[in-house]
């Protein structure tokens, strides 16, 4: 297939994501299936140890891309290497453990074709559905970060943290190809590299399930506050330019 011919690629980072993956793929496969767009899967496996892009592989066999990171290497890292290396003309990222359901894709695809960019699911604008909660510490803790990133990088913005994200083709070579951040924060940077790029970028609400097995550690909280503070120093170092 050429890039033109693939209307919609999903990227999913995964790590030592074995016993949830294969049925997040059955379903973003069969609801992709019943819309008729030529698609295209991607799995970055981030040097798990369970065997995740083996049970990938079993699980939609020649149906899917899978990208094997030598070791360990982020989230960021890897969803920057789905999206880079993915050929569709919309390019979808979104959470192996699907919190977002892939149907909700529909919504930021229309909002694509009306003229954005970027267009990315969001649990604190009026409509969205949270029909299982954070536990309350990291509710709060995701509050007070989305106000820090609206203070120092993204004013428009409610929340940049939910894995749901869908980019034009342009607009995702564009910002990943300038991208530098490895870890949780990196969707900060990607939708701050967009904005400076001029890309119209909307927010939409979207419905969304808290994992119980969620990866998010406090000690990773704390990391992506620092984080912002360098994505600002990049920016005015003149790294995000080219």
């Amino acid at each position: 297939m050429t890039p033109e011919e693939i209307g919609l690629s999903v990227v999913i980072p995964a790590y030592n994501e074995a016993a949830r993956l294969p049925a997040t793929l059955r379903k973003v496969d069969a609801y992709l299936a019943s819309t008729g767009v030529r698609y295209e899967i991607v799995v970055v496996d981030d040097g798990s140890r369970d065997g995740t892009a083996r049970i990938a592989r079993e699980t939609l066999a020649d149906k899917l891309t899978v990208l094997e990171n030598e070791e360990n290497r982020g989230k960021g890292y890897s969803v920057r290497r789905g999206m880079l290396a993915a050929r569709g003309a919309r390019r979808l990222m979104c959470d192996a453990d699907l919190s977002t359901p892939i149907e909700e894709v529909a919504r930021l695809e229309r909002a694509l074709a009306e003229g954005n960019d970027v267009v990315i699911g969001s649990r604190a604008v009026a409509g969205a559905n949270i029909e299982i909660h954070q536990p309350a510490f990291r509710e709060s803790m995701g509050r007070i970060f989305n106000m820090l990133v609206r203070l120092l990088l993204l004013p428009r913005l409610h929340d940049t943290q939910c894995g749901f994200k869908l980019f034009s083709q342009d607009a995702a070579l564009g910002a990943f190809s300038r991208a530098r951040l490895d870890g949780f924060s990196f969707d900060v940077e990607v939708l701050f590299i967009a904005t400076r790029q001029g890309r119209r970028i909307a927010e939409l609400p979207v419905t969304w399930r808290n994992d119980a097995a969620s990866r998010v550690t406090l000690l990773r909280g704390v990391l992506a506050f620092l984080d912002l503070v360098r994505i600002r120093a990049n920016s005015i170092a003149g790294r995000y330019r080219g």
